[in-house]
């Protein structure tokens, strides 16, 4: 029995990382769903996305815009607080947000290059607001409702595949990532006996985050925001509270810690 058929009631479903790349493809693929009762999208400048605009005049109430910093935890408590005004359950949470290269955080190539500014950069976006998002949404997920949390990890964040170096602040923060919703998974499991938490991997897909180091990237291995959204939704569906608490590759094969 897949998620949507284990789901009773039409789903409320939180995106975080909406405005673009595999967030918005998610979104609007979500949106299809006649199971879907609304989707909240949550991004930093969700009202300046004309995509999600567009989606907005199309669904209408279905669909709610939600500008929040999730880095910042007084916002992400403002935001809990509004989401609990509106629904007393959350049966889908999805987070693709994530960085590997900005003005702070660097791909490294070599120890060298590692820095405290880059590490923090990395670990705040790519590891700490996303469990903070939640920890914040914890009473939403509580209960015996079905409901999965996913969140975009990375192949590179495991330690046992890890091969080539490189990438230190990045790979250590998805690894982070990982650990810390592992052990999330245990305490929801206590909290909601229906609940799953995944850490998932889209592959390399053509965004931001990955454009500068697609060139050495087999055609058939850059995936569009679309084709990434549409398998990663799949692993969703496919896995329940007897998986949670594990990490999986947009294919559907497991990816050692």
């Amino acid at each position: 029995m897949d998620f949507w058929q284990r789901i009773e009631q039409p789903a409320q479903v939180l995106i975080c990382g909406a405005s673009r790349g595999i967030g918005l493809a998610m979104t609007t693929q979500l949106l299809e769903r006649p199971e879907v009762a609304k989707v909240f999208a949550l991004a930093r400048q969700v009202q300046d996305s004309a995509e999600l605009q567009q989606l907005a005049r199309h669904h209408g109430p279905r669909l709610q815009l939600l500008p929040c910093d999730i880095r910042d935890e007084a916002a992400l408590a403002e935001l809990a607080s509004q989401l609990r005004e509106q629904i007393s359950h959350l049966h889908l949470l999805l987070c693709s947000v994530g960085i590997l290269h900005t003005d702070a955080a660097k791909a490294e190539k070599g120890l060298a290059q590692v820095d405290l500014a880059g590490l923090m950069a990395s670990f705040q976006s790519n590891c700490f607001a996303p469990i903070l998002l939640l920890k914040h949404l914890l009473p939403l997920l509580r209960g015996r409702h079905p409901c999965t949390v996913a969140m975009l990890s990375a192949r590179v964040g495991s330690i046992g595949d890890n091969r080539l170096g490189g990438w230190y602040s990045y790979r250590a923060s998805k690894a982070a990532l990982n650990q810390l919703l592992h052990t999330a998974s245990i305490e929801l499991k206590r909290l909601n006996p229906q609940s799953c938490v995944l850490s998932l991997h889209p592959g390399t897909t053509d965004t931001e985050l990955s454009r500068p180091f697609q060139a050495n990237v087999a055609e058939d291995k850059l995936f569009s925001p679309e084709y990434a959204a549409r398998c990663l939704l799949q692993q969703v569906a496919h896995h329940g509270p007897e998986q949670s608490g594990s990490f999986w590759a947009w294919d559907g094969q497991p990816i050692p810690w």
